[in-house]
């Protein structure tokens, strides 16, 4: 399989950020309440990763390594401005449901994560199919969640109802669904969902060490390759 289109496949499903590497879980829990909310979030970021990837791989041999994580924090800042601006100007209505979590888009494990484990090692292309990888399967888990959470606890899809005028007694929206417990609930179903179709195909379910931070987690770069490795071999 060509690297690039490798990079795009892993982000997406094999090492999809929310379901499989559980990261990034303050944006998936507080925006979702509707699926444009989640497709908002995540296109937004998936901007700012695959450009700060971008940036962050043609600039690895210059920036010293004492100084690379305020480097890569300056370059992500930087698009999450362009975009936080561009999106306030454009689309002022997302922008206000969104509210602070664009700002917060800079400190955002999934973005700091790859720069650190792979845009920083290797060649611009592949760090840039990488982020689009990764923020494209942000994305999706993001709008399936925000969708799931808005048909069950308000009775619409993106904005629009479902229910029949004529009868609105054919369906009673869920209110927890639009409330933290809700985003909760959903978010384990899909991850349970995920984890079944994995083990339906015979692949080993992803195990992330969290005794460290994401950022120096040795597990973001392999997703789990090591840790089923040495299942493999015992």
């Amino acid at each position: 399989m060509n690297k690039c289109v490798e990079r795009l496949y892993n982000g997406i499903v094999k090492e999809n950020p929310t379901l499989v590497l559980t990261l990034g879980m303050c944006p998936t829990l507080a925006v979702t309440t509707s699926a444009i909310n989640g497709a908002g979030m995540g296109l937004a970021s998936t901007v700012v990763l695959a450009l700060s990837n971008l940036f962050i791989s043609l600039l690895r041999k210059a920036i010293p390594d004492r100084v690379r994580m305020p480097a890569f924090i300056v370059i992500v800042a930087s698009f999450v401005t362009m975009v936080q601006f561009l999106m306030q100007g454009y689309l002022p209505d997302l922008y206000s449901s969104l509210g602070i979590y664009i700002p917060l888009i800079v400190v955002n494990c999934i973005i700091l994560g790859r720069a650190e484990s792979y845009a920083s090692k290797n060649k611009p292309l592949p760090s840039l199919f990488d982020g689009l990888g990764m923020g494209l399967g942000f994305t999706l888990s993001l709008t399936v969640l925000g969708a799931f959470r808005e048909m069950l606890g308000a009775g619409t899809i993106f904005g629009h109802s479902f229910i029949p005028a004529d009868n609105p007694t054919t369906f009673e929206p869920i209110s927890i669904f639009v409330m933290a417990p809700g985003a909760f609930f959903v978010l384990a179903f899909l991850v349970a969902l995920m984890n079944r179709i994995k083990k339906k195909k015979g692949k080993p379910i992803v195990d992330i060490c969290r005794d460290d931070g994401c950022l120096s987690c040795p597990n973001i770069g392999c997703s789990g390759r090591k840790i089923a490795e040495k299942e493999e071999t015992k």
